[in-house]
């Protein structure tokens, strides 16, 4: 049987560094461990348990993705506290929400033809893009269930910067396309809760210019 050589064509990986800077304030909405274990009680029919009395400092603390070594279910509010005042705390946002604001801003501008296209030509490798600066309590009226009025406590940065890490194939698309999409997509859909995307106005961004 004769042997048939394969050739894999070299791909083309080139890396890029993307500053974005927020414009408008960014609301985090990360699921705190009791919210997500409350839901899988409910999905597997457990006995249904008395609600806790809420905890507004609590729900802001959990609201947001930390990055700090140590942080877990299990710990204290005094520690974030601790974190936040001695300004040790380190934040992340998923990068997914980076990626999905920009891919889905070229296809609602037409310069993709489709977002599996974009999708498969650029990534941002780590699970969570580092949010700089300092976020504050919130306090929002919700509505739930049926149309039941609810308080929510999350965390927001009035001012925030990110550096996004992004990997591209050099042979499909080219860094100045991968900033405009990025720039299209923190104006037009921005990340967090109450961004352009869903209704809101929070969480817009800018890619950063030798000005800022």
């Amino acid at each position: 049987m004769k042997e048939e050589i394969i050739e894999i064509p070299e791909i083309k990986i080139k890396k890029i560094q993307i500053a974005v800077v927020g414009d408008t304030p960014l609301i985090m909405h990360a699921w705190s461990h009791k919210a997500k274990q409350e839901m899988l009680d409910k999905q597997m029919k457990k006995a249904t348990k008395a609600k806790e009395a809420k905890d507004p400092e609590m729900d802001y603390y959990l609201s947001m993705y930390w990055l700090n070594d140590g942080i877990d279910k299990d710990t204290p509010k005094e520690v974030y506290k601790e974190l936040i005042e001695s300004g040790k705390a380190r934040f992340g946002f998923p990068s997914r929400a980076f990626k999905a604001c920009a891919v889905d801003a070229a296809y609602q501008q037409k310069l993709i033809k489709a977002k599996t296209t974009a999708r498969g030509a650029f990534h941002i490798d780590d699970e969570f893009v580092e949010i700089f600066g300092t976020p504050t309590i919130r306090e929002d009226t919700v509505t739930v269930g049926m149309g039941t009025a609810d308080l929510r406590y999350r965390g927001e940065f009035k001012e925030w910067r990110a550096v996004l890490d992004i990997k591209f194939n050099a042979a499909t698309i080219s860094p100045a396309q991968i900033v405009n999409m990025v720039n299209m997509g923190g104006f037009a859909n921005g990340v967090g809760e109450w961004r352009p995307q869903k209704d809101g106005n929070c969480g817009r961004f800018h890619v950063a210019t030798d000005k800022d």
